[in-house]
């Protein structure tokens, strides 16, 4: 979850100290990965799921505060905007039936949550952008309360020095501009985190690279921004506008965009620290009181507080993420591709799929990322969100093949295999994975039901704002049925 920060002005001064301190972070971060100072055999993942709030008629509810006050669990957070919230599901090992008590675990938190929030005048809904947004539901008065939220909008806006401009091309096409960046509110995705040892990061990482066109593919549901039919998984391209401090002056001069799928494979974790420092200027310049050397070089375990804060603000498709648990440092790739929803099942699933695939590929003797260009799995990304389970993704071996067929010929049974090394049950995989492949047999995605159900809706006299409504209401039956998206009725 995202660091909590107090209001502040920032100064010259102020970044040319965070700066500094940034490169005394990582000259340390160096010293410690020499040292071996990190969890020697870590097997834990976690998720984080954002979500949106409706009213009673499917439209954004902005009641996140009083909603969060009325679930009352420190594991629920606000996110940037008033109609999203998030929640953290604890780490785990994911051996045995641990998928099937995770599932279980967020099925409990978000009925219990979804029974207070009606309390408050609201429902949750998970979904990759909430279908019934409008324009007019986001601005920087929609924007969390929350004080970092508003110096990340004041500093993105300081150095772009002009607004917004979102412009999408899909079956329909979307041109406007926004003065602040609650578009990225429309958001909202699970964020997958697995925790490795520094020794095999990049393998994990260049594994998480390479099958992100596929995830995407596999789930996309976000086919609709501001009434209007766009990609399948419009999140992403959503995502890198929403939140570019480039005007167009410096796209023109190759200056790198803080979402980012980056630009080659890696070979250490130290590559991506180092690029943040190296290519990104900070957008929240603020110095914590430790001297990280001077905690280091009495035994103690540094917090590296400024790069993790950079890090935090440059919007990695795949982010690393250094964190100190107990005393203890470790690092985890967080996986930040797909969206939420529509079903914890499917959420799941998807889980699933991807720990299975990335343990599998990451520990292959010949890697995948030696057989494929980076701007092919970037180019695959692209692709994927555009098309969804439509598109043609290239796989060493197979050249550029439907997705469905490049998951169910190659990926499937990686991941049966990955799953297997991770200790999880025959039956919780067959399960999970089969859900997978129900959702390439029959071709129906979140984002695919979407259109499908808001287009039968249409041809029966709706107009498209009401016929969003209807199917936004109709999904958020479907959702609650907890029945994956595979097996949803079209009307």
């Amino acid at each position: 979850m995202g660091r909590d920060i107090q209001a502040v002005k920032i100064s010259g001064e102020d970044r040319r100290k965070y700066r500094e301190k940034v490169q005394r972070s990582l000259d340390v971060f160096a010293r410690m990965l020499r040292e071996r100072l990190f969890e020697a055999d870590p097997a834990h993942v976690g998720v984080e799921i954002e979500l949106n709030l409706v009213d009673s008629d499917g439209a954004p509810s902005m009641r996140n505060a009083a909603v969060l006050d009325a679930i009352a669990d420190p594991a629920w957070a606000t996110e940037l905007g008033q109609f999203n919230l998030e929640i953290n599901v604890p780490p785990r090992p994911l051996a045995g039936a641990a998928a099937a008590e995770l599932e279980t675990e967020i099925r409990a938190s978000l009925n219990a949550a979804d029974g207070k929030a009606r309390g408050a005048g609201s429902r949750l809904v998970m979904v990759g952008i909430l279908p019934t947004l409008g324009e007019q539901d986001v601005h920087e008065g929609t924007l969390s309360s929350n004080a970092r939220y508003k110096v990340l909008n004041e500093q993105i806006f300081a150095a772009r020095g002009e607004d917004l401009q979102i412009d999408i091309d899909g079956p329909e096409k979307l041109l406007t501009h926004a003065d602040s960046i609650t578009p990225e509110a429309a958001c909202t995705s699970v964020q997958l985190h697995v925790q490795v040892s520094p020794e095999l990061f990049a393998n994990y990482w260049n594994a998480a690279q390479a099958i992100a066109a596929a995830q995407v593919a596999l789930a996309a549901n976000s086919p609709y921004l501001f009434g209007r039919q766009l990609w399948q998984e419009t999140r992403i391209i959503l995502f890198e506008q929403a939140t570019d401090t480039r005007p167009d002056e410096l796209k023109q001069q190759g200056v790198r965009p803080r979402v980012w799928f980056g630009e080659r494979w890696i070979t250490s974790v130290f590559d991506l620290f180092e690029e943040n420092l190296r290519y990104f200027p900070a957008l929240l310049p603020i110095c914590e009181d430790e001297d990280p050397l001077a905690v280091l070089d009495r035994g103690d375990c540094p917090q590296l507080a400024e790069m993790s804060l950079h890090n935090g603000t440059i919007y990695r498709w795949n982010r690393p993420v250094y964190a100190v648990v107990n005393g203890r440092p470790h690092l985890r790739v967080e996986n930040r591709v797909l969206p939420a929803g529509p079903t914890v099942a499917d959420v799941v699933a998807n889980a699933a799929f991807y720990y299975g695939l990335i343990r599998a590929l990451a520990e292959a003797q010949r890697p995948v990322w030696t057989q494929m260009s980076f701007a092919t799995a970037a180019e695959n990304l692209r692709e994927a969100a555009r098309l969804g389970l439509d598109a043609r993704l290239y796989w060493p071996g197979l050249g550029d093949v439907p997705a469905p067929e490049l998951v169910l010929r190659r990926l499937l049974p990686l991941a049966r295999a990955g799953l297997s090394s991770w200790g999880v049950s025959p039956e919780h995989t067959d399960r999970l994975l089969g859900i997978i492949q129900q959702r390439c047999l029959t071709g129906q995605t979140g984002a695919s039901w979407q259109v499908a159900t808001t287009e039968a809706f249409a041809r029966d006299g709706a107009s498209r704002e009401e016929a969003l409504r209807l199917m936004t209401q109709r999904y958020i039956e479907q959702m609650h049925t907890n029945e994956p998206v595979h097996t949803w009725p079209v009307p």
